[in-house]
């Protein structure tokens, strides 16, 4: 049976209230009874009840995580990171999968239902209102991957898509390709807008070059394989820049499939720098996105939100660079 906290006190020789205090986070205990109570503790095996504490604090160290791809294998590592970076600060996750959703009133709802201490809301194809929803409702977040803003109404932790944009386009046009096109995810996401933007936007400066644009369903790995292999059945272009890690594999299942070689007959450039990216049999070419990084700043906001609930939105980009593979032909000269 657990040991409780009654024990603990006896084994002490002190009040259950004392040892309550010990284990209360910010209570006022002296050191001398501090010692006490940890090593009756200690000697009985007693860990404190998460639950008993949190009616005690006001607080259950519960933070909310919500996303909308979990077929994307980019999201294992995000939970991966997620998961340790709060459980090592001491706070717990609680995983909502919203399974295409796009109204953030049926998360909202679960969430309350568990009294989360914060929301972040993990996710690059969702508008800036789903987040907005969490605060309006009162609710400490932020949209980790969400949409660049210079005057945020969340805090937004992430990358600026239309740099990335420009940067496959100036990859391209550095290896001399002469006929592009973008492979984006679903037309609707703000993240395959903003790369879309960059990516046109560039290359408005070479009008030598012919591009084209063309969207897959989803982010993942057959919504990119039957895109590229309605391509394929048309006139395709030289190069891809496909505005996911997850589409380009499957583009290039599609592209092999048809008997052509990667690079030697089409190129393909990617976005985010998965795990999967560097195995061998595949070797894509891709713009990496500094996940880590990401994660570590959305728990830090998340957790400062906790504390000053009237702090101002603030938005956090980190830098994106190529990651040199096998995909893409040499650069020229």
């Amino acid at each position: 049976m657990a040991v409780t906290l009654k024990e603990v006190a006896e084994r002490a020789g002190v009040s259950r209230s004392a040892v309550s205090r010990t284990f209360t986070e910010g209570a006022s205990v002296s050191a001398r009874t501090r010692a006490k109570v940890e090593k009756a503790a200690a000697e009985l095996g007693y860990s404190p009840n998460a639950l008993a504490s949190s009616l005690t604090t006001g607080r259950t160290k519960l933070i909310g995580l919500v996303s909308d791809n979990f077929h994307n294998p980019l999201f294992l590592e995000v939970f991966d990171l997620f998961t340790r970076g709060l459980q090592d600060r001491g706070l717990r996750p609680l995983l909502v999968n919203l399974s295409n959703e796009t109204d953030p009133e049926n998360s909202i709802r679960m969430l309350r239902q568990y009294s989360v201490d914060g929301v972040i809301v993990a996710s690059s194809t969702l508008p800036p209102s789903f987040a907005e929803g969490f605060k309006t409702a009162g609710v400490p977040v932020v949209h980790s991957f969400g949409r660049f803003s210079t005057s945020p109404n969340v805090h937004v932790v992430g990358i600026d898509n239309v740099a990335c944009g420009r940067m496959a386009a100036e990859a391209l046009m550095a290896r001399g390709y002469r006929r592009v096109a973008f492979l984006g995810g679903p037309e609707t996401a703000t993240s395959t807008q903003d790369r879309a933007r960059g990516f046109f936007g560039a290359l408005r400066e070479h009008p030598e070059v012919e591009v084209s644009m063309s969207y897959a369903s989803a982010y993942s790995f057959d919504a990119g394989r039957v895109e590229m292999i309605k391509l394929l059945m048309a006139d395709p272009a030289e190069a891809y820049f496909c505005g996911d890690d997850v589409l380009s594999v499957g583009a290039l299942s599609a592209i092999r499939e048809a008997g052509l070689r990667v690079p030697e007959d089409i190129g393909v450039i990617g976005l985010n720098d998965m795990e999967m990216a560097g195995w061998q049999n595949i070797d894509l070419t891709t713009i990496r996105q500094p996940i880590a990084e990401i994660i570590n700043a959305s728990i830090e906001l998340v957790v400062g939100t906790i504390e000053q609930p009237d702090r101002h939105p603030e938005t956090r980009l980190f830098p994106c660079r190529v990651v040199e593979r096998g995909t893409l032909r040499p650069l020229v000269g």
